[in-house]
């Protein structure tokens, strides 16, 4: 595969996966790869092969070398930042004034409060508060 099909192909891969992909997609041989970021070939070969496991700085050097972020290159897309349509809608946010983001933070806060206790308390916490909400 030399280029990326989508952004879900990446959900499927491993770090090795990803890593290749990448450095594919860059269009670079496993040689400018390691060129690029300072290490020899055969570390990149092994990272891409799954025989060895990068150290954070290694990781760092292959996102900068690849022009993605070090999340791009470990993560699956839902295990990390939130979807796209929630992406917008922060970035919405972010140019609210202060006054308006501070009141977006405490909604989120509540929101998440809420959330977290009927998590651990089964549902019963929220759902009193939520009571209380519609009674009061």
């Amino acid at each position: 595969m030399g280029t990326f099909e989508s952004a879900e192909v990446l959900t499927l891969m491993g770090f090795p996966e990803r890593l290749a992909a990448a450095r594919k997609r860059r269009g670079l041989t496993q040689k400018g790869l390691a060129e690029a970021s300072g290490m020899s070939h055969i570390q990149v070969h092994r990272y891409e092969g799954g025989n060895a496991q990068p150290t954070l700085d290694a990781i760092k050097g292959l996102a900068v070398a690849l022009g993605v972020t070090a999340d791009d290159l470990i993560f699956d897309e839902d295990e990390r930042g939130p979807s796209d349509e929630l992406k917008l809608q922060f970035e919405a946010v972010s140019r609210l004034g202060p006054e308006e983001l501070h009141l977006v933070r405490e909604l989120l806060d509540s929101i998440i409060t809420r959330h977290d206790a009927r998590r651990l308390f089964g549902g019963a916490a929220g759902d009193e508060a939520g009571q209380a909400e519609a009674s009061g």
